[in-house]
Order: C-alpha cells, then sequence, then structure tokens
C-alpha cells in the first residue's frame, strides 16, 4: 500500500496516471481491446471516471497483500528470536512467555503517538504474561530530535526500572518532541541524569541504532509503528480493538 500511495503521489500529472490507470485496466480485462490508444482511451476513461477510484482501491488491496506476503515470509526466515535480543531491543516480560509484541518506533511519530494509549494499556494487561520488545526507529524525515531522543531511550536501558516509564511519557507527548522536553520528562520520570548523558556518548548507542535497522532492513519494515504481536506483524497506528484482535487472531 505503501509503494502504490508513494507511487500516485509522484506520478507528473494525470496524463502519467491515466497511462498507468490504462495498463493495468487493459491487462485485467476491465478495458475492451477497441478502446485500446488515443481518443478512444481518453473517450472510456471520460465516461467512466469511477474506474480510477475502483483500480486504486484494487492496487492498494493487491499490493497490501504482496506486502503482507513478503513480511511473513521474511518473519518466517528470520523468526522471532533476533527482535528479543538485548543489543536491539529492550526487552522485558516473562522469559518463558508464549505471547509476545514487538514495537517498531519513533518518538516523533504521530501515528505512534496515536497509538501509545492503546499500547500501554496492553502492556499493562498483558506484562505478567507477554514478552515485550521496544526498538527505536527513528526515521530520517523526523529529524535531529527524533534521533536525540532514541539515543536518550538507548541510554535509559541502562537505568532499567526507568525505562518502560520514560517510554510512555516520551510517547504520550501531544505533538513532536524537542531536546528540552525530552531532558525534562527523563529527569520527571526519576532517571540520573548525569549517568544519562554519559551513557549517550558511548559508542555502542549507535551501534545499537544501527542493529535496529538492520533489523527492520531484513523484515521488511520502513515505517512507524510497526508491530509484531505473536509473530504477526502489522504496519501502522493501533487502537485497543486491533491490538486485542491481533492478540487473539495470532
Amino acid at each position: 500500500m505503501r509503494g502504490v500511495t508513494a507511487a500516485l503521489a509522484g506520478a507528473a500529472g494525470g496524463a502519467v496516471l491515466a497511462v498507468a490507470v490504462v495498463f493495468e485496466l487493459a491487462a485485467t480485462g476491465l478495458l475492451p481491446q477497441p478502446a485500446a490508444q488515443g481518443a478512444a482511451i481518453h473517450g472510456y476513461l471520460m465516461a467512466h471516471p469511477e474506474l480510477l477510484a475502483e483500480m486504486s482501491d484494487r492496487l492498494q488491496d493487491q499490493q497490501q497483500a504482496e506486502d503482507d506476503r513478503k513480511a511473513a515470509a521474511a518473519l518466517k526466515k528470520i523468526g522471532l528470536k533476533p527482535f528479543f535480543d538485548p543489543k536491539v531491543a529492550f526487552v522485558t516480560g516473562p522469559a518463558d512467555a508464549k505471547k509476545s509484541m514487538v514495537e517498531f518506533y519513533d518518538y516523533d511519530c504521530p501515528y505512534c503517538r496515536a497509538s501509545q494509549p492503546a499500547v500501554e494499556k496492553f502492556y499493562e494487561a498483558h506484562k505478567s504474561d507477554t514478552r515485550f520488545a521496544f526498538i527505536e526507529f527513528p526515521l530520517s524525515i523526523h529529524g535531529p530530535d527524533a534521533l536525540l531522543a532514541a539515543k536518550v531511550s538507548l541510554a535509559a536501558r541502562r537505568q532499567p526500572d526507568k525505562f518502560v516509564a520514560l517510554h510512555f511519557a516520551l510517547m504520550s507527548q501531544p505533538s513532536a518532541v524537542d531536546a528540552k522536553a525530552i531532558f525534562e520528562v527523563a529527569a520527571k520520570v526519576g532517571l540520573d541524569m548525569a549517568k544519562l548523558k554519559a551513557d549517550m556518548a558511548d559508542p555502542e548507542i549507535e551501534k545499537t541504532l544501527e542493529a535496529g535497522r538492520a533489523l527492520a532492513g531484513k523484515a521488511g519494515i520502513d515505517g512507524t509503528p510497526t508491530f509484531i504481536v505473536n509473530g504477526v506483524m502489522h504496519p501502522g497506528a493501533v487502537d485497543e480493538a486491533t491490538l486485542d484482535s491481533l492478540a487473539k487472531e495470532s
């Protein structure tokens, strides 16, 4: 779906989009063969503008199905173990839990913030029976503050009793975080600030970020938030009903 959206958004004008749709219409049999080119194509599209929306929906469905298939294949090949590697994720919950949840996130991602209430509620309800992995995945489109927040989060792992509180506090911010807000939140949840800043300078922090990016690449993850619930990937924002459904179906 992301690929289709990007392709449509990047089309240089209606002519490019029309040509792309016509080829797809012809391939799927929706475009009569006599109307194969020139004025006939133009006339057919003008007479049936609803086909553009129909084909857009069909293309998105097809692309989503293909993305889901690739994601499932990648996860099957990788397995869940790498997502629970402490060198990549902050891992919490019973080591022998049969249920699991992974989240790739960016503190400047509005969809991550929108998902936060549901994720926190799910965590509180299942922290005794589910293994959780929190993985920082700051996107370059969100700028330096997203990266700073990720590094603060990674350094906070070294004060593990404070990590979850920091994570949900940062994710609860009403808008994109900046340096002032990040450090204010860190102090408010009780982190040792001198230790935090010293740990942020450790080269291992950057290595952990790179390990997370590498794992995301192997799994075909290119956006946030992305969840893996009991081995099933779900890209995009979630609410309580979605998380509950994923937990039951997977």
